[in-house]
């Protein structure tokens, strides 16, 4: 199993920066290319995923398409959020997202993941060869694009409630 930490400073207040790590469509931005979609198979497909909701994704890893349904298994808003895998080609994935408000409005986003690799036998060494290195990008990726929008007026094309947003807007 590996354990990865990412830490990113956002010029942004927490509760825009909580929200917008729970957003369908900003998930999607950051994995654009994998071709990541929501799946319309029961659970969320759009907005903000809300304690016990769940999200299958569909994209591709590998060369191959994977699905992978996450459940938020904890939440106290606008601090801490848990994801949880439920169904997916890993033993097991959770992420830990962190938040802190800093000085003059500035958010700490911490995020924790913790992943084996689906063959107990290889996992190992998938994970010491190329897992780690690759979900580390994943994350980081996934962080700059929530940095950017979050410290740019994009923010309200993705967050319910803004005057800007819209669900035909959003992605």
């Amino acid at each position: 199993m590996i354990r990865l930490e990412e830490t990113t400073i956002i010029e942004a207040p927490i509760e825009r920066c909580f929200d917008l790590s729970r957003s369908v469509e900003v998930h999607l931005l950051s994995n654009i290319h994998s071709g990541e979609q929501a799946l319309a198979v029961g659970g969320v497909t759009s907005g903000l995923v809300g304690l016990s909701e769940e999200v299958t994704w569909r994209a591709k890893h590998f060369g191959l398409w994977h699905n992978l349904t996450n459940e938020i298994t904890a939440l106290e808003s606008p601090r801490y959020f848990q994801v949880t895998m439920v169904r997916g080609i890993f033993r097991l994935m959770q992420a830990d997202h962190l938040f802190a408000s800093l000085e003059s409005g500035r958010t700490e986003m911490k995020n924790i993941f913790s992943i084996a690799a689906p063959v107990p036998l290889f996992g190992p060494i998938a994970e010491t060869l190329f897992l780690r290195r690759y979900m580390l990008a994943l994350v980081r990726e996934r962080n700059a694009v929530i940095k950017r929008v979050a410290e740019s007026s994009a923010w309200e094309l993705y967050l319910p409630g803004t005057p800007q947003w819209s669900k035909d807007t959003a992605l």
